[in-house]
């Protein structure tokens, strides 16, 4: 028998008519691999559902068609569903796209969930910069930077260590990187935990240096 083509209309009903956990991942995961945009406003409702394996698929829908998908994931940012928001922020922080990161920010900062606050913390390493006006990019950039070392403070070590990733990414693009350096560098010595300060030792060899910086080190 001749497999069934999945067409956009026959991924999307699988979804709409799926009765289990794992027929809810598969029409999810048929529907994301099509790349298609008229996917995204399902893609986001499935976020709120009570299906981890679907939302996981979901998220990585909508990475993939990327940037249209953002503008209805701001817009649809469910205050109520603390589950969907968390997803949601998952989706913007691997996207990348200038417009989520005020959202970032905040949820680094702020979220009382470690999940998210490591997701933001890693995407707020990872914007899109050239999508932002040249004379507003080192604002952005600097916001970005202030946060991560915020974050560098965590409580949760692996929050701590998407930070640094975060910051060796954002150091990457930036031409003034001696903060994040000495940043790195009193991590890779006196974090808490000895993943962090392998992450920052890996991030510092990354960037052509060694734990061992002076304090006062500027790029």
């Amino acid at each position: 028998m001749a497999p069934v083509l999945k067409t956009f209309e026959i991924c999307l009903q699988a979804v709409n008519d799926a009765d289990s956990a794992q027929g809810l991942l598969d029409a999810v995961e048929d529907l994301a691999e099509l790349n298609d945009k008229r996917a995204i406003p399902t893609l986001i409702q499935v976020l709120g559902f009570n299906n981890p394996g679907a939302a996981v698929a979901a998220v990585e829908g909508l990475i993939q068609i990327g940037v249209p998908a953002v503008s209805l994931l701001l817009d649809k940012l469910d205050g109520y569903n603390y589950g969907a928001r968390a997803w949601a922020i998952r989706a913007l922080a691997g996207i990348g796209d200038p417009r989520g990161q005020a959202l970032l920010l905040n949820a680094a900062a702020n979220d009382f969930s470690l999940s998210v606050r490591r997701a933001a913390a890693r995407g707020l390493g990872t914007i899109r910069w050239h999508d932002i006006p040249d004379n507003e990019r080192e604002g952005a950039m600097m916001q970005s930077q202030t946060v991560l070392f915020q974050v560098t403070k965590d409580d949760e070590w692996v929050v701590r260590y998407a930070a640094v990733v975060g910051l060796e990414a954002l150091a990457l693009k930036l031409t003034e990187t001696g903060n994040i350096i000495q940043c790195l560098s009193q991590l890779s010595h006196h974090d808490d935990t000895a993943a962090v300060q392998a992450r920052a030792q890996w991030a510092l060899e990354n960037l052509g240096l060694t734990g061992n910086q002076d304090s006062n080190t500027q790029s």
